[in-house]
This record gives structure tokens, C-alpha cells and sequence, in this order.
């Protein structure tokens, strides 16, 4: 007797703190695989969602809202989070049913903005670990506002969340510098754009820390946070604008080869054409370079020439 291999489903879960961009993301890349020719699902799972902006096929408010759990439970807004995906856990039946209805398409989950979920809350953690074992084949998309980076103390904290999020989440995982097209507006980056992307050396950006009185006290414990993350040398960011096909497309690329999606040859050619049309180039040199002139301080080295003139 035969027996047939359950189908792969590949996909993205789009996790982040608050403001984000997390919805906003799928919303452009909905439209961006869309152009592409890509079969997609949105699955909703944040029950703090209402008047969504895209178009959904799975939506969790059928089984729970946070608005109800708040007002029914008594609950605020952070134990009635816990509350839904801890009641999605138990009710994980229903999601089955529901994905289950879509055959061979790729699945873009939008998650609550909830930062506990991700870091040591063990819900959402395990709903992802049964979407594996049903052949769901997903990347964590992480998403962090860009505007960190114009502040060294928040800087080190994204990274740690970061970092806790990567060991506690347990996928494949993207972190995403977002919103770089707004990132002028709090002012000039103290080192080039890939320092932060990369994650470069982070005794620089102590010294930066050092020349403030308030955070000078608290050098010793920054060290040490910057020690952790550099020994595990897992953090690195894409920066990414939502608006941009070059940025969008970078972003997809990355995501892919963390999941091990393949390019259908009418969806590279569609993305070949795209591009193509969009820079008239080879849009991973035109990206790198047009984000380092726009989002980074004029006349600035790079940091390996910071390091020698120092």
C-alpha cells in the first residue's frame, strides 16, 4: 500500500513590540507576493486587531477578541493577550480546520505586538511548534522600529530582546530594522547603517553610552549585556522600507532562503522583470548603497575607518 508525503506549506510569522509595523508589513507584502504571482493566506492572530487593512482568509477573531476577554474577564490589555493565545492553544483545532482549507499556498501570519509572548511566555511558542508538525515550514519575521538605532541604551535593549526572542521562538528567524524611510526624522545614525545591520563591535557603541552622565553609572552592566550578545553572534538585522519594491524584495529573499522556499520560474521572472523595471540594475548593490547615502551621517567612514582613526 502507497503511502503519500504530507505537502510542505511554507510561510512567514510576523512577530514585533508594538508600533512596529506589523500589520503595515503585511499589508505591503501581501501586495508585494501578490504582483508576484504567489498563492497567499493572511492569517490573522492578533485579537487586539480590528479594521483590518488587508484582505484576510483566517481571522482569530471568530473564536476570540481581546475586547471581550477584556470586558468579560476583567482583564487588562497585556493579561487578556495572554489570555486569548493561551485559549487559541487549547482551541488549536480550530485553526487546523481553518488552514486546512488552503492547498498549496504560502501563509503570512500577523501575531499580537505582546513582547512577553515572544520572550518567555510559552503560548504562542508552542502554537508555532504545532504549526511544524502540521508541514508548516515558517520564518519569524521580527520586526523593530529603525528609530532605535538613533538611541545606543534602546539599541542594546532591542538587541536583547532580540536575542531572547531568537532563542525562545525556536524558527527560523529574520530581524527587520523597519520604517527606515522615517529613520532621518530622529536624527543622524552615529555610525554607518551597517554597524547596526550587522551588528559590528558594540564596544563603540559603548563609548557613545559612556559620554552620557546618566548611563555612565551603568557601564559595567552595559558591557556585560553587550558581552551576551556578541558571544552568541546570532542578532543581525535587514533594514526594510515598506514602500519600497527593492527593500520588499531584499526582505523575501532573505526570508526564503531562511525557510527554503524556491522560486517557482515564473516567479523569479516576474521578480526579475520587477526589478528590472524598478532600478535597471542589480537591485542588491543599488539597495545597499541608496540606504547608506540616504539613512546615514554625509562624509562618514566606514567603521572599519572610524577603528583606525581612533
Amino acid at each position: 500500500m502507497s503511502t503519500s508525503t504530507p505537502s510542505l506549506h511554507f510561510g512567514q510569522v510576523v512577530i514585533g513590540p508594538p508600533g512596529s509595523g506589523k500589520t503595515t508589513y503585511c499589508r505591503g507584502m501581501q501586495e508585494f507576493l501578490s504582483n508576484l504571482g504567489r498563492k497567499l493566506v493572511v492569517v490573522n492572530l492578533d485579537p487586539a486587531n480590528d479594521g483590518l487593512p488587508y484582505s484576510c482568509s483566517v481571522d482569530i477573531s471568530e473564536l476570540v477578541t481581546l475586547g471581550d476577554v477584556m470586558e468579560g474577564l476583567k482583564l487588562g490589555p497585556n493579561g487578556g493577550l495572554i489570555y486569548c493565545m493561551e485559549y487559541l492553544e487549547s482551541n488549536l483545532d480550530w485553526l487546523e480546520a481553518k488552514l486546512r482549507q488552503y492547498q498549496s499556498s504560502y501563509f503570512l501570519f500577523d501575531c499580537p505586538g505582546q513582547v512577553e509572548l515572544y520572550t518567555h511566555h510559552n503560548s504562542v511558542k508552542n502554537i508555532f511548534a504545532q504549526l511544524s508538525k502540521w508541514n508548516f515550514r515558517l520564518t519569524a519575521v521580527h520586526l523593530v522600529d529603525s528609530h532605535y538605532c538613533a538611541d545606543p541604551a534602546k539599541f542594546i535593549s532591542v538587541l536583547c530582546t532580540s536575542l531572547s526572542t531568537m532563542l525562545h521562538v525556536e524558527l527560523s528567524h529574520v530581524n527587520v530594522l523597519s520604517k527606515m524611510d522615517l529613520i532621518e526624522q530622529y536624527g543622524k545614525l552615529a555610525f554607518n547603517l551597517d554597524f547596526y545591520t550587522e551588528v559590528l563591535d558594540l564596544s563603540f557603541l559603548l563609548e557613545h553610552l559612556a559620554a552620557d552622565p546618566f548611563f555612565k553609572k551603568f557601564l559595567h552592566l552595559n558591557e556585560k549585556l553587550a558581552e551576551v550578545i556578541q558571544d552568541y553572534s546570532l542578532v543581525s538585522f535587514v533594514p526594510l522600507n515598506v514602500q519600497d519594491r527593492e527593500s520588499m524584495a531584499q526582505v523575501l529573499r532573505t526570508v526564503d532562503r531562511a525557510n527554503g522556499y524556491c522560486f517557482g520560474d515564473l516567479e523569479e521572472r516576474n521578480l526579475q522583470a520587477m526589478m528590472s523595471a524598478a532600478t535597471g540594475a542589480d537591485f542588491h548593490f543599488d539597495f545597499t548603497m541608496g540606504i547608506q547615502e540616504k539613512y546615514t551621517e554625509p562624509n562618514k567612514g566606514t567603521v572599519e575607518e572610524e577603528v583606525m582613526d581612533l
